[in-house]
């Protein structure tokens, strides 16, 4: 696989490292002329001066090869926006991966259709979440291109659930149920399984279901 990565940054050069270990073809772009002269003490030839909003560093890249994946990883929301659009619209590579720094951000790349995005941010607050008892359905995983979301829900005790095989809840359409642990032991959630209070159930659902969800695994 042949990868460019935009931005060289600790995040640009963390994935850079990883694809070249496990075998693959990188070039990274870098425009700041410090941090390009530290990486090209490590990378060598496969790290290029130049901002990658610009047509002519990205072909001298080699974009055009064409490229299996561009990864936009800069400090910057409006060039990975920009680079991911280039990538995508203009140069036709298949897979582009653009990082939000600002969460605030993300319905721009929704509206360009960059789905494949990451958020430090939000992934962090999802494991606080995670951690924090009052916090009862938690966003775990987004899958952008699938439509689908992963969730995690602690089933509330007199909830309509409580008691009930998973065959005999009325889950809402485009949900299902992934497993249930109890205990500290995880299971697969298949048809006779039977949920109880305080049971951790993850679930997988289409957007905009989450109320639906709340309503048979926590209310009271």
């Amino acid at each position: 696989m042949f990868a460019i990565v935009a931005g060289g940054g600790k995040v640009g050069a963390n994935v850079a490292r990883t694809l070249l270990r496990r075998g693959h073809e990188v070039t990274l772009v870098e425009q700041r002329g410090d941090r390009h002269e530290q990486l090209e003490s490590e990378f060598e030839h496969q790290v290029h001066l130049g901002d990658a909003t610009e047509l002519f560093v990205l072909e001298r890249a080699g974009i055009s090869r064409p490229a299996d994946i561009v990864i936009a990883v800069t400090g910057d929301d409006e060039d990975n926006l920009v680079i991911g659009q280039l990538a995508k619209e203009k140069y036709g590579v298949p897979k582009v991966i653009a990082r939000v720094n600002d969460p605030r951000n993300q319905q721009l790349f929704d509206l360009l259709d960059l789905r494949l995005t990451v958020s430090a941010t939000q992934m962090v607050l999802g494991l606080i979440e995670h951690e924090v008892p009052a916090h009862e359905l938690v966003h775990l995983l987004e899958l952008r291109e699938e439509n689908l979301e992963i969730v995690e829900v602690e089933v509330g005790a007199g909830a309509p659930a409580v008691g009930k095989r998973v065959e005999e809840l009325a889950l809402p359409q485009g949900a299902r149920l992934i497993s249930v642990m109890r205990q500290g032991t995880a299971e697969i959630a298949v048809g006779s399984t039977r949920l109880d209070a305080g049971d951790q159930v993850l679930a997988i659902l289409e957007p905009g279901k989450e109320d639906e969800l709340r309503r048979l695994l926590l209310e009271r």
